[in-house]
């Protein structure tokens, strides 16, 4: 075990977060997103976290992960389908962790259509599957510098 490290990022979480370089991408996904398959249309890693929420998991990684200040926009959140009346309260969740961790808070984040969040996901780094049963939940992170 190591100091100041939360028990929720595995050791192989940690690796992929230390390999990753500014402007580098992070997705962490829902349990309904297609984190597999989307990782694997470029060869990109998949990790399995399904006992976990993307809540929890966001504030994990954000303890440890700096977010991009040379952009505006560094979180990513997919856009609710147009005539969908799905709710998202978790999108205040996850806007509370950002602001715990990055001054800028809610102007952090932008929404993306959902085919468009599924292409911009293909180039992650590292793709992040959650056992998160909130819908539109996913989140893609752009890396910062310390």
């Amino acid at each position: 075990m190591l100091k100041g490290i939360p028990k929720i990022i595995s050791p192989e979480l940690l690796k992929i977060l230390s390999e990753m370089g500014h402007g580098d991408t992070l997705v962490i996904g829902d349990g309904n997103f297609p984190s597999e398959s989307i990782a694997k249309a470029k060869n990109n890693i998949c990790i399995r976290m399904d006992g976990h929420g993307g809540a929890e998991v966001l504030d994990a990684i954000l303890s440890l992960f700096p977010l991009d200040p040379y952009v505006e926009k560094p979180c990513k959140l997919m856009q609710v389908t147009p005539g969908d009346t799905v709710e998202t309260p978790i999108w205040d969740i996850y806007k509370d962790i950002v602001k715990k961790n990055d001054s800028r808070g809610e102007a952090c984040f932008e929404e993306i259509e959902r085919f468009a969040f599924y292409e911009e996901a293909k180039n992650a780094y590292a793709v992040i599957a959650t056992g998160e049963s909130a819908l539109y939940a996913n989140i893609i992170l752009k890396k910062g510098v310390i």
